[in-house]
Formats: structure tokens, sequence, C-alpha cells
């Protein structure tokens, strides 16, 4: 009996030591990362002389980063998957006009062709006469049913040639940004790390959903000249939403969550100190600040959480030494 009632006492004590120490953190932390018209003198000086306590040397062992504040255009974007097709009106499929046997073929697939170029030579199996098979457009052969000295038929055998000098690209729009997608939207392409992206503008969007893959189509015709796309291929899309000046931008690194709202540590006379932002619009790297920061200020633009660590750690220690 008497161990049990010692394990109660002891629970309870260890209860409100406890207690006692998360509440004086929490109100230590309050008072240094308030806004600046609330802060404690005291405790401001404490938390900057912890924080330049941190060597040049560990700031660049954890990789932080400094930076000016500016402004600049926000580009909101999203990325689509898309495919590349080739466009109906430049595909062509070169028939025999009468039924015959092939009697010299002159053009095969993956060769390039001009208007005009024989392909092949038919006779012809009611008149026995040979007659020429032309090509009727400048482009590329991707496929052909012709080998000397086979029989021909007027469905069956065929040269398809396509004029690749342009392409479409498919790009499938999700129904969540459906009500986002324009016509004359700029699209950014880049097949990889060592072409320039090559742009272009949305010039059709669907008027139907696919019932297989709930998406619609946003079409962007290319200039191929040199090749670069393949029909058949795959890639991504970037189109751009909207473009917005604003007046400050910082890096999304920049921000660390403090109290369990947005901040940033700013540079004042004495240091480094974090301060409570207000963020506006943003794209995949970049913020805009509304509130919290000047143009012209240098703060921690990547790596704060060192400095976050730090001033943790520091307000957790005067909580023990206050008992």
């Amino acid at each position: 009996m008497k161990t049990t009632v010692l394990s109660v006492i002891i629970t309870a004590l260890l209860t409100f030591f406890i207690t006692k120490t998360y509440v004086h953190t929490e109100q230590v932390h309050s008072i240094e990362i308030h806004d600046d018209h609330d802060h404690n003198e005291h405790s401001e000086d404490e938390t900057h002389d912890d924080l330049d306590e941190i060597s040049n040397e560990t700031l660049q062992e954890f990789g932080v980063e400094f930076s000016t504040t500016s402004g600049g255009v926000l580009t909101r974007t999203i990325e689509l998957p898309g495919e590349i097709i080739i466009d109906p009106n430049r595909l062509v499929h070169i028939t025999p006009r009468y039924d015959g046997i092939v009697k010299e073929v002159y053009k095969f697939t993956g060769e390039s062709v001009k208007s005009g170029d024989l392909l092949a030579i038919i006779e012809s199996n009611e008149s026995l006469s040979a007659y020429e098979l032309r090509s009727s457009i400048s482009g590329v052969i991707i496929d052909m049913h012709f080998t000397k000295g086979e029989s021909v038929h007027i469905t069956d055998n065929y040269f398809e040639i396509a004029d690749l000098s342009e392409i479409w690209v498919n790009l499938n729009v999700y129904q969540k940004y459906l009500s986002e997608i324009k016509i004359d939207q700029t699209v950014l392409f880049s097949l990889n790390a060592r072409t320039q992206n090559v742009q272009g503008k949305i010039s059709f969007i669907s008027p139907i959903i696919n019932e297989h893959t709930r998406t619609a189509i946003a079409r962007v015709v290319l200039k191929n000249s040199r090749g670069y796309f393949k029909p058949g291929q795959f890639l991504s899309g970037v189109v751009i939403l909207d473009q917005s000046k604003c007046d400050i931008i910082i890096p999304k690194t920049a921000i660390e969550t403090i109290g369990g709202l947005p901040a940033v540590f700013r540079e004042d006379e004495h240091g480094f100190e974090p301060v409570y932002v207000q963020l506006g619009k943003q794209d995949h790297n970049r913020v805009e600040i509304l509130s919290g920061l000047v143009l012209g200020q240098r703060f921690v633009s990547k790596g704060g959480f060192v400095l976050k660590t730090q001033m943790s750690k520091s307000m957790l220690t005067e909580a023990g030494c206050s008992h």
C-alpha cells in the first residue's frame, strides 16, 4: 500500500513540473517571435545572442543561404501530360490506281520525299501497261506495303507519307483544371536537359470529356523543322495560367512555420530574428510577401530551420533554468 501511495505522489509531482515547463516555454516563445510592436526587449536581446552563437561553419554545413528582398513577376502554371501526334491534314496514303504487279520500287520507309517524287512503277492487270505512282506531298515515308514483283490491290497497298514540319501535341486536361485552360494560353515544352524550351499556344480545347480517361484535350501546334518531336512520343507541357507583378517575392524555402504561422528570419541592426509574414500569390518555387518584410531587406532564403532549432533549444534551456 505504501509503495502505491508513493508512486501516485511521484507521478503527480512529475506531471506538475512537466506542465509548468511546457507552459513557460510557450510563453517565452510567444514573446520572442511576436510582431515588432510587442517585443520584450530583454527576451529579444537574448534571442539575438543565441542566434549569433551559430558559427559560419555551421551555417555553411547545413546549406544556410541569404538573400535580399526584391520584386518581380510570379507565373502561375499547370503541368499537363501529353502525346505528340501527326496533323491529319499533313498525312496521305498513296494507293495504286489499278490492281497489278509491282515492277519497280524507288522509295522506302524512313526516306524523305518531295511532292512529285517517283515512288513505284506498277503494271496494270487489265491493260498490261505500266503506270507511275508519285508522292502528292513533301514529307517522310512512315509506312509502305510495296515489294518488287508482288501483286498489289487498290484497297490493300499504299505508301503512307507524313509532313512532320509541324506536329500536334494533345495535352490531357483533368476536370479540376478545365475552368483555367483557355485558347491562346502559352505552353512550354522541353524534351530533355540539352534542348531549350519550345513554346506554343493552345489552339483547340475539345468540347467533350473522354469517357475512359475523364480528361479533355487541349491541342498545341508546334513547328518541328529540326525533327526533335516524334509522333507517338509522350511529354509534358507547362501551361502558363497567369502572371502577376509583385512588390516583394521570396523563395518558398525561406518560409518557416513558427507557432503554426509562416515566418521568415530577417536581418536587423542586432542580427537575424524571426518575423511573421503574410503570404500572397505563389508559384511552384516563389511566394509574394504582403507584410513582414520590406524591399532591400536581407533575410535567410534557405536553411532557416537551423536558426529555428537554435532558438527552440534556447527557450527550452531557459525554461529548465527557471526551476
